[in-house]
């Protein structure tokens, strides 16, 4: 079995940048598809604007090893790493892409450049690592979804099926660009649509009440939508081992950034 599978999304597919019989590349965006494919021991998926090199998965190992107990990691991406400054790098803003937690007006809310060692509720899209066993508890990607948004969703199911993500400050991949190509990649909470979506199906409607009281648009399609959500989210939490104790571990307070 091989260590690593790497699932490279966003754009069409072209040569990895390196192989390693240790190692496996999957590209392109039909990840369900995919991951039938796959055998790794963990599970690597990052936007192809992203750097995944020898290095990155080296501390991704190391990280493995120095936390056997956890499920999934939550890499951090620096922006400003090999290129000049951007907006995104502007003084007041964070240097780091990282995951999220929990937050009821938003949705969800980035860990600050400065957060220690934590567990968080959803990676940033641009890459995310899991374990075989957890994917293979959690089941598949919601391809009604958009990759942001469905990694979130995954997440917060693979909560219910026992798992937990993990943020560690040092591991950390780079940028390939100054644009994140071309400014494609957008944060969940950007789509509130699609995140109520989300939301609903791993918590129902009252506990994400702030939310939708703060994106009332996204009231109605929910509706419309709601039997079919209903489904999904008999399923998600079918057996649920999500607890109180680690919600409020993944669950921030309003503000510019959790720690």
């Amino acid at each position: 079995m091989r260590q690593f599978d790497v699932f490279v999304w966003g754009a069409p597919a072209k040569d990895p940048p390196f192989t390693d019989p240790a190692l496996g590349w999957f590209l392109g965006n039909n990840i369900n598809r995919n991951l039938e494919n796959s055998d790794a021991e963990w599970l690597v998926f990052a936007h192809s604007s992203v750097n995944i090199d020898r290095d990155f998965l080296n501390d991704l190992a190391q990280a493995i090893e120095g936390f056997p107990m956890v499920d999934a990691f939550a890499p951090r991406v620096n922006l400003t790493a090999g290129g000049t400054a951007t907006d995104a790098t502007a003084k007041g803003s964070q240097k780091f892409k990282g995951g999220y937690v929990l937050q009821k007006w938003s949705g969800l809310q980035m860990i600050a450049d400065d957060a220690q060692l934590r567990f968080v509720a959803a990676p940033h899209p641009l890459v995310a690592a899991f374990s075989r066993r957890i994917v293979q508890r959690t089941g598949r990607f919601d391809e009604t979804l958009t990759t942001p948004i469905a990694l979130v969703d995954f997440t917060l199911r693979m909560y219910h099926a026992g798992g937990r993500m993990f943020s560690i400050p040092y591991l950390v991949t780079n940028k390939l660009t100054d644009s994140l190509a071309g400014g494609q990649i957008l944060e969940p909470t950007s789509t509130p649509l699609e995140l109520s979506l989300a939301l609903y199906k791993n918590f129902g409607f009252l506990r994400n009440f702030l939310f939708y009281l703060a994106h009332p648009g996204t009231v109605l399609p929910l509706l419309k939508n709601i039997k079919a959500l209903d489904t999904k989210r008999d399923a998600a939490i079918l057996l649920s081992k999500l607890s109180e104790e680690t919600l409020k571990e993944i669950t921030g307070s309003r503000g510019k950034g959790a720690h």
